[in-house]
């Protein structure tokens, strides 16, 4: 609200100007003009379209701000879904080989980067939570079924707070909680192996 007001204070400025201003030379007129009665029909009229015209440019100034924010929200939301989906190909690609690479573990820690720009801190602690438990479990640099079963699952949870990142709110809004998405994502890790 603070920002509306720096930023239609001329408009406020103006609108204020025009109405006292109307008013007193109305009071003024009204002495003056006794005579003339369309005097101050004329300056009714005259007051009103300049206070409508005042009134609709800070109508649409406030309009175009918003759509400008909506723009800009979902330009974001974009680039964060491509940043999640380049990632999670990228894993899926890594978890296919049966043997990493150095090439594998930079570019693992790259994307700790990208995921700085845009992701939240749930999403970058879980990250870090899941390159944890990739090193600890490709020590030896070949994948066994257990490795991969550990992997999986804490891709899961790393899963669980992207969804939440970007529809978390949307989840709120449907019959199934928080906690009934996550318990249906580690099941269906869990499943997998």
């Amino acid at each position: 609200m603070k920002n509306w007001f720096k930023n239609n204070i001329f408009l406020l400025i103006m609108s204020t100007f025009v109405f006292v201003g109307g008013y007193l030379f109305l009071r003024l007129a009204y002495n003056i003009s006794d005579k003339f009665p369309f005097t101050q029909e004329i300056i009714l009229v005259v007051l009103g379209t300049l206070a409508t015209i005042l009134i609709t440019a800070m109508l649409l100034n406030k309009q175009t701000e918003v759509e400008l924010k909506k723009e800009q929200s979902i330009k974001f939301i974009e680039l964060k879904t491509e940043t999640y989906q380049r990632l999670i190909d990228m894993l899926e690609k890594i978890s296919l080989k049966e043997q990493l690479q150095e090439k594998d573990f930079v570019k693992l820690q790259f994307n700790s980067h990208r995921l700085a720009i845009f992701a939240s801190a749930k999403v970058l602690d879980e990250y870090e939570n899941f390159l944890s438990v990739l090193n600890t479990n490709i020590e030896d640099r070949n994948l066994s079924s257990i490795d991969r079963e550990k992997i999986s699952y804490a891709l899961a949870k790393l899963t669980i707070y992207i969804r939440e990142d970007l529809v978390g709110e949307l989840d709120s809004q449907t019959r199934y909680s928080a906690n009934d998405i996550e318990k249906q994502i580690l099941t269906n890790a869990q499943k997998n192996h």
